[in-house]
């Protein structure tokens, strides 16, 4: 490897890297937005329906089962090219690991501290938000965590149907055979998930410690 080129490219193309590593971001962050929009009331729902959620589940998993080329090329007839056919994927993808630590996490709730909210006069919709739903949210931000990672990764694919981003940047440089081009994104796609499983993790860690001062105090 030559270091010397290593570092002229990036001098020479840093508005190509910047703009490709805004746009992997956009991508990234409209299809989890829109995963949870999805994944929050569809767990929401499950927890009620117990007797479909095992289907559900199996479903999603074996969606996510799919790998990430084939399901591209799969909705090309539908969807075409471009950031829908991506964001269609990794929101699919997304959905599995969303709804299973959502779903999880209510299920490790203890009973006992809702029947204690019932029993204070609280209402179903004040035990929701002030008791279950912050206790959740360590396990729902160690979703979105994983889901995050995972969607920055499939979306380096999602170039295959021309949704820009990163992945731009890789095949690029497979094409050509470019070992440099290719290292620089792979370096910029793996700072990005580095950075952003660092930022997730500490809120995850910040969330946990309030579950457990709120555990502390009703203790």
């Amino acid at each position: 490897m030559n270091w010397i080129k290593f570092v002229e490219y990036a001098q020479k193309h840093t508005d190509l890297l910047v703009k490709c590593l805004l746009e992997h971001i956009q991508l990234v962050g409209t299809a989890l937005l829109i995963s949870l929009l999805i994944a929050i009331p569809v767990s929401l729902i499950l927890l009620r329906l117990k007797k479909i959620s095992q289907v559900v589940m199996a479903l999603l998993g074996a969606l996510y089962s799919i790998p990430s080329l084939a399901f591209f090329s799969l909705l090309l007839p539908f969807l075409g090219l471009g950031k829908k056919n991506a964001i269609f994927v990794l929101v699919v993808y997304s959905q599995f690991i969303l709804v299973r630590n959502i779903l999880a996490g209510f299920h490790q709730l203890d009973k006992n501290i809702i029947e204690a909210g019932i029993g204070m006069g609280m209402t179903k919709f004040t035990i929701f938000t002030g008791v279950q739903l912050p206790l959740v949210l360590p396990v729902l931000i160690g979703g979105i965590r994983i889901a995050a990672i995972v969607t920055i990764g499939s979306a380096t694919i999602a170039q295959t149907v021309n949704a820009g981003g990163l992945g731009k940047v890789l095949f690029d440089g497979l094409s050509s055979m470019n070992y440099i081009k290719m290292l620089w994104g792979t370096v910029y796609t793996a700072g990005l998930a580095l950075v952003v499983n660092w930022v997730l993790s500490r809120l995850e860690i910040y969330s946990l410690k309030r579950a457990e001062g709120r555990l502390g105090n009703a203790g």
